[in-house]
């Protein structure tokens, strides 16, 4: 039997322990370990940001960083933004902008965007492009998800100044 290394990840808000093989990619543990197929591989050398999930915040390509980089971290999948009956607000603007078309490439998309929106000011479409451009899509043309990061992004400060407004009464 191969050495393995005892981990414990937090996934969507859950507490998983395991054992595993040192070489054994985080995007292999997330779909064959957890069953959280929602993180897709496509080129398996992170170029095209298929992959891309949250550990501690930031977006990381998964078939690229070893499941035991993510020990005691948390993550963050697809899986954890929403359901079909009840979407983030991330997935509601892809949704009204019609920022999808087969699907494959959302979830990388989704974790992508939500590290920029928390992490960078985007002050206009080719900023955003800019920050996009680790992310591939051979369906949308990409126009319709820099318009969904944009509804985020306002969403997001609309949000913000509610917020203020509210704290400050």
């Amino acid at each position: 039997m191969p050495f393995e290394r005892r981990i414990a990840v937090t996934v969507n808000g859950v507490r998983h322990e395991r054992s595993v093989e040192p070489r054994l990619l985080l995007s292999d543990f997330l779909r064959q370990m957890l069953n959280l197929t929602g993180t897709h591989v496509g080129c398996e050398q992170g170029i095209c940001g298929a992959c891309t999930v949250l550990i501690d915040g930031d977006s990381v390509r998964s078939c690229l960083t070893l499941a035991v980089q993510a020990d005691n971290a948390e993550l963050r999948t697809v899986e954890g933004h929403g359901q079909a009956q009840s979407l983030s607000a991330l997935q509601r603007t892809f949704k009204q902008c019609h920022a999808l078309q087969c699907g494959f490439c959302t979830p990388g998309f989704l974790a992508t965007i939500e590290d920029m929106l928390n992490k960078y000011p985007l002050e206009n479409e080719n900023r955003i492009r800019e920050l996009l451009s680790g992310n591939l899509c051979r369906c949308t043309g990409y126009q319709n998800i820099v318009d969904a990061v944009i509804a985020a992004r306002d969403d997001l400060a609309q949000s913000e100044a509610a917020n203020q407004q509210t704290q400050q009464e």
